[in-house]
């Protein structure tokens, strides 16, 4: 292995060695004690320590890296305290998260670390939101992003680095190539010798090193960072190397050749690296057996204080609590003059509102810039807020959603519009395990209004109709709105910019041009949490939310004769628990109704639970009105016996006569 230190000083490569040798120390003291049953799992980075260290100490401190599970190197070379590191690995309360995740799941804003997820692709484009937002601040900064050879099958690599590509984004993409996905060989992952063949395809440079010689990464993540920061654009890195034991200790290596087990064990690059040092008298082999006894000891005290920690004492409220972000209290606007608006226009109202309040407010979405998206909620918004904020995307919905959360690690908000609701299932991992969970994980808010054009009527078809609402309202962490009326649309979108979490916030694309009412011309917000009694009665209580509000508004304007109370939810994660309890007392009776299929719907968890808190106030079984179990058809008569409109009509005559 040939070292090229030309540039280097001498007292660089002593830093390097100890910060390529501590790592390795590490691990082997963990070997040990998950064979003592003081750990529950790791994964070993034994040979491939130097595409860690030489990439992480390439770049500068206050430049993100996101690492995987096989980069301690990262974490060392960004000198997070040993204890903490090594009480996260025993899921105590003094790791970095709380106990809630485990080995390298988890990030620390104060060492610029953004840690992965199990789903290996995801980061990726969570370091393209970051970079994104050192454009938007003129910062001459790079983002550094590691994934393995095995997790560039996935699409989330091709979205991220086309996006890259596309935005000209300041990202180094470093693909630790060691061979395998756990078992899996590099030739049942992809036809190709090289990932340099990739750059072609993006419009990317590409450049494969020995991953194993941590001067060759150094030099060239080095060289790389440097392009980058004179002139914003991803590159692509291959670091070949080998992990010299299994996937995760249980899994062993039996299905790596002996012969090229053998092969890698010449390229250690500790061993490797420490002959070049005594053979050109950087260190003396005295000096490298004091540098051995100095780590142990530093990894030994860390491990006693890990070890004397307390494991996390469970506390339910405070498990809920840290959930969400905490949101900002506002005081209620109570006088704002008014103006009659379309529900469309209310959106696009509120959207430009806080786009002037908000300057680190980005939009980003297909063909929302200069044809103002589908339903023309930004029409004019390119013009006067600029490219850089109103940002059309490649069609990657799990890219921008990544992107997002990238933004919010920076200090952005963002909002995402999906074409349509439908088309967010190609984003689902980015807002279900990405999202929704970062905060609860490692204390990362994610700042992301996700706005989902929603809802059938329109003879749109199976996948352009699906009320999908109730997909999400089962995640804990994440936010679900959905206004009726203009003044609600206006005053919820408002709030859920506000807000400091991920909030989904769905329209019903058939009220966009059919309905108008009075909404505020101030920013006016509508809380979250809260559902409002549109109609007071007495006899049954309709619990709805979206279309069913208009349903059973126009019920009441053909037979006004009926008698019941009307509660628009208006938010569905949180519910509020309080208001549908009071009219449920009140009335004895009890009908829920959404647009969204029966069987599952958030209904179902409605029902559940005034059946449990409010049993003894019932005069009736609970009644639930949802649409068909079938995807959505096209034909409008096909449609129109899908949604529950005349079931509800009936459903209701049936209840009041019970």
């Amino acid at each position: 292995m040939r070292f090229d230190a030309a540039k280097i000083e001498p007292g660089k490569l002593l830093s390097i060695y100890e910060n390529l040798l501590l790592p390795r120390l590490i691990e082997e003291r963990m070997i040990l004690l998950l064979r003592q049953g003081k750990i529950s799992k790791w994964f070993s980075g034994i040979g491939q320590e130097a595409t860690s260290v030489g990439a992480a100490m390439a770049v500068k401190a206050d430049e993100y890296i996101l690492p995987m599970h096989r980069n301690l190197g990262v974490f060392t070379v960004r000198q997070l305290p040993l204890e903490r590191l090594f009480a996260q690995f025993q899921g105590k309360t003094l790791g970095f998260t709380k106990g809630r995740d485990r080995s390298f799941h988890f990030g620390s804003a104060e060492h610029f670390i953004v840690g992965m997820i199990s789903h290996l692709g995801a980061q990726l484009a969570v370091a393209d939101g970051i970079a994104l937002g050192h454009l938007l601040d003129n910062e001459k900064k790079v983002t550094l992003v590691f994934t393995g050879d095995a997790g560039t099958s996935e699409g989330d690599f091709h979205e991220a680095l086309n996006v890259a590509s596309v935005w000209k984004l300041p990202v180094i993409f470093l693909v630790e190539n060691n061979g395998y996905g756990l078992s899996t060989p590099s030739s049942q992952q992809f036809n190709f010798k090289s990932f340099t063949d990739k750059g072609i395809g993006y419009g990317v440079e590409a450049i494969s090193i020995d991953g194993n010689n941590v001067l060759e990464v150094f030099n060239a993540i080095n060289t790389a960072a440097k392009k980058i920061r004179r002139s914003p654009r991803p590159i692509l890195i291959e670091a070949n190397t080998f992990r010299m034991r299994g996937h995760e200790e249980a899994s062993g290596t039996k299905y790596v050749p002996d012969e090229l087990m053998a092969d890698w064990a010449k390229k250690d690059p500790i061993t490797n690296y420490e002959q070049f040092l005594i053979t050109t008298r950087v260190i003396t082999k005295d000096q490298k057996s004091q540098l051995y006894s100095d780590l142990n000891k530093k990894i030994e005290a860390a491990l006693g204080t890990a070890f004397s920690a307390h494991l996390p004492h469970p506390d339910p409220a405070l498990e809920i609590s840290d959930i969400y972000a905490k949101a900002e209290e506002r005081s209620a606007v109570t006088a704002t003059e008014e103006i009659d608006l379309r529900f469309v226009d209310a959106i696009k109202s509120a959207l430009g509102k806080a786009m002037d309040k908000h300057l680190n407010l980005v939009l980003m979405g297909q063909d929302i810039a200069e044809y103002g998206g589908v339903f023309k909620v930004t029409e004019g918004f390119l013009e006067k807020f600029g490219e850089s904020r109103v940002r059309n995307t490649p069609l990657c919905e799990s890219a921008i959603l990544g992107i997002a959360l990238g933004l919010s690690i920076k200090g952005f908000k963002s909002m995402v519009e999906m074409q349509f609701a439908d088309f967010v299932t190609c984003g689902f991992n980015q807002i279900i395990n990405n999202l929704a969970k970062s905060h609860y994980r490692w204390s990362q808010n994610a700042d992301v209004v996700i706005r989902m054009p929603t809802g059938a009527g329109v003879s749109a078809g199976p996948f352009h109709s699906q009320s999908n609402e109730a997909w999400f309202f089962h995640t804990p962490g994440l936010k679900i709105v959905y206004p009726s009326n203009p003044a609600e649309a206006h005053g919820l979108l408002l709030s859920a910019i506000e807000d400091p979490n991920p909030v989904l916030f769905f329209e019903h694309k058939a009220l966009y041009r059919s309905i108008s009412g009075p909404v505020p011309t101030g920013y006016v917000m509508t809380p979250i949490g809260k559902a409002l009694v549109k109609r007071q009665g007495n006899s049954i209580s309709v619990v709805t939310y979206g279309m069913g509000v208009h349903w059973a508004e126009q019920l009441f304007a053909e037979q006004p004769d009926l008698d019941f109370e009307l509660i628009d939810l208006r938010s569905l994660q949180p519910w509020d628990h309080e208001t549908v309890a009071a009219s449920v007392k009140k009335c004895g009776k009890v009908l829920v109704l959404h647009e969204d299929c029966l069987t599952g719907g958030i209904g179902a968890e409605i029902v559940a639970w005034i059946a449990e808190n409010c049993f003894e106030y019932l005069d009736a079984p609970v009644r639930r009105v949802g649409s068909l179990d079938t995807p959505v058809p096209f034909s409008s008569t096909l449609e129109e016996n899908f949604l529950p409109k005349q079931r509800f009509r009936k459903a209701m005559v049936e209840l009041l006569e019970y």
